[in-house]
């Protein structure tokens, strides 16, 4: 791909000043019903002032100082940093990444704590600790005029606290008249409920007590950037405070993760214990769950990934063997799963290797298991070494039906953006078979998306696990797609479609990217920390299941496309920090497990006392898709002739 140099990242800022009168010092003081008892503009012994620095024309350093003058221990404070923003609150759309997308519109009026949601109604707030904040801002954004403001913070820990491993929260809060980007010594809460957490997948957990003392003399320094600007349609607000925490915290670092040779040998070694045989005749291929587990599951597609080696394994070329394997495995599949095909397209995804039946089906796996046999039938063909004459049938039947579904004249748009898997690999098949209604049916499907989630009125969500919020993999699922039809354009030389998908797979991208750690946290004593685990580069799931997973690793040929395409070498300096971050916790077989809790968040085990979740992980589950992302983006980089 060409770079389209209109297209880079840029920033689009109103040159506002910071006030003092924009950033207005308050203190709490006393605790009560699980939020500060009263909150005072001015505490006599208590001396509040700023040191700024004018980073540029539109962003401000701030480091303020708490000092405390006073004789004897001031107890039970909240100590906040607020900047308002005057205006309509309910067009006052919150950003805060990971959690909080344009305040989670597709759970729209949900308040039962399964996801954070935010209308901008008076008295309305919504606030996290910073250690749950992949990109550490908040930001809010006026959808009538454009104009945004966005406080980005040093996350830190916080002195003096009751409570064992409290840190600084961030969010903001309502009012008639605005809404306020509020930094607070310890307190949180959402969907109107004052000190709780998002700690399990279906509710809030009770997070009290979260104020400070302060001793005499103690002095208290936080250090925050202010960021003023307009979003315009070719910057959204949050793209433009994405690229400003790029530039504060410069995650780039990869040469201080594994080489990137080893993590896919090791993944390949891996991939290969998961190989089975029978009973069922001619059954085999890449088991989905580990051998302690009762089930013997062969699954294309999302947590099984069965497809992934047919593809990747020929191309990675390790061993003659693998080559054999990728024959038989891909063979299976497809001879298996072709007569359950339906006029939809969609097919059973599963295999029981033990009963011999096949179940499951959904446009997520169905979408991913066919862009692996894509993948696999166009690298193999040009080799010439293995017979993809089975691949090709099965591919062409899912393919014809997916699309004469996506073209009917009664056909639904999606509710949620699972579908968008199924883009990508309708773009390929009509480029290897020949038939432009493939791709009239991946711009149809494109189109809708683009509808919907280009704006402030719905954000990417329901891409896999988490059917009804705002998810990281839902942002994936638009970002392929839409990175196959910019290919496709570049290269019938559309330059209409060009810049069209060119601007629509950097939106859906720099979304994706909000949910991506660029700092380390820090562990309370556990596992976390024994194994000095660096978060930056991992990502976080989604707005309702708040932990780390190596998901991203399968991100990272398409964002080191897209910064060829920009012409930024930043996207190519964090694909390589995101793979290779990601083989951290991998034990000296290979194995590595999931859910990486970086904040109170837990999928299970004891949950009772949420200020003992941080710091695990669930080393255990290792369905095969933690394997395959890696192998599947190794492939990719090869064909590419990049190497991390």
């Amino acid at each position: 791909m060409r770079h389209c140099k209109i297209l880079a990242m840029t920033l689009w800022l109103l040159p506002l000043s910071v006030t003092a009168e924009l950033l207005q010092p308050e203190i709490g003081l006393g605790w009560t019903n699980g939020w500060a008892s009263e909150w005072r503009k001015n505490v006599p012994g208590l001396r509040v002032s700023d040191s700024k620095v004018k980073v540029t024309e539109n962003l401000t350093k701030v480091v303020r100082r708490w000092t405390w003058t006073g004789t004897e221990p001031l107890e039970q404070v909240t100590l906040a940093v607020r900047y308002r923003v005057e205006g309509d609150a309910k067009a006052l759309k919150p950003f805060v990444p990971g959690i909080l997308m344009y305040g989670n519109p597709s759970n729209k009026g949900r308040m039962d704590g399964r996801v954070p949601v935010f209308a901008g109604e008076s008295g309305e707030f919504a606030i996290f600790e910073e250690h749950r904040l992949p990109m550490p801002f908040a930001l809010l954004e006026d959808v009538t005029s454009g104009t945004f403001a966005a406080l980005h913070t040093l996350p830190s820990p916080v002195c003096g606290a009751k409570c064992e491993d409290l840190w600084w929260s961030l969010g903001v809060e309502s009012f008639k008249d605005g809404s306020d980007i509020v930094m607070l010594s310890g307190p949180v809460g959402y969907n109107r409920r004052r000190s709780v957490v998002k700690a399990t997948q279906g509710a809030a957990l009770p997070y009290d007590e979260t104020y400070i003392t302060l001793l005499p003399g103690q002095v208290v320094e936080k250090t925050f950037w202010v960021e003023t600007g307009t979003a315009t349609k070719e910057a959204f607000g949050f793209e433009q405070a994405l690229d400003v925490s790029l530039s504060l915290f410069r995650p780039y670092d990869a040469e201080r993760f594994e080489k990137y040779n080893g993590i896919v040998e090791t993944k390949r070694r891996f991939a290969l214990s998961r190989w089975v045989e029978g009973p069922v005749s001619n059954a085999c291929g890449f088991d989905m769950y580990d051998p302690q587990y009762k089930w013997r599951h062969l699954t294309i597609g999302w947590c099984g990934c069965a497809a992934t080696c047919g593809y990747a394994l020929p191309v990675l070329d390790f061993d003659s063997s693998d080559w054999d394997k990728a024959q038989r495995s891909l063979d299976f599949l497809c001879d298996v799963f072709m007569d359950t095909v339906q006029t939809d397209g969609l097919f059973r995804v599963t295999f029981d290797m033990k009963t011999g039946k096949t179940m499951g089906g959904d446009p997520v796996s169905c979408g991913q298991g066919l862009y692996s046999v894509l993948k696999a039938i166009r690298f193999v063909e040009r080799q010439g070494r293995l017979d993809a004459s089975k691949w090709r049938r099965f591919a062409a039947r899912v393919a014809d039906a997916m699309a004469a579904n996506i073209l009917r004249k009664d056909w639904c748009e999606p509710a949620s953006t699972g579908p968008g898997f199924l883009v990508a690999p309708l773009v390929v098949a009509s480029e290897m078979f020949g038939k432009p209604d493939c791709l009239a049916a991946a711009q149809k499907l494109a189109g809708a998306f683009e509808r919907k989630y280009f704006g402030y009125d719905a954000v990417y969500w329901g891409g896999t696990l988490d059917a009804s919020c705002e998810d990281k993999e839902g942002a994936y699922a638009a970002f392929q797609g839409y990175l196959e039809l910019l290919r496709n354009a570049v290269a019938s030389k559309d330059a209409a479609a060009e810049r069209r998908y060119a601007r629509l797979a950097q939106h859906a991208m720099n979304m994706m990217l909000t949910y991506t750690m660029v700092w380390d946290a820090t562990y309370p004593p556990g596992r976390l920390s024994d194994h000095a685990f660096k978060s930056t580069g991992w990502t976080v799931v989604s707005a309702q299941n708040q932990h780390l997973d190596v998901f991203g690793v399968l991100t990272t040929p398409e964002i080191w496309r897209m910064g060829e395409y920009l012409g930024d070498e930043r996207l190519k300096r964090l694909a390589a920090v995101m793979y290779r971050t990601c083989f951290q916790l991998t034990d000296a077989s290979g194995s590595l497990g999931e859910q990486i809790q970086q904040t109170n968040f837990a999928q299970q085990g004891n949950t009772s006392d949420v200020r003992r979740l941080r710091g695990g992980y669930a080393e255990r589950w290792t369905v095969f898709w933690l394997t395959a992302h890696f192998l599947n983006a190794a492939a990719q980089f090869k064909e590419m002739g990049v190497s991390l």
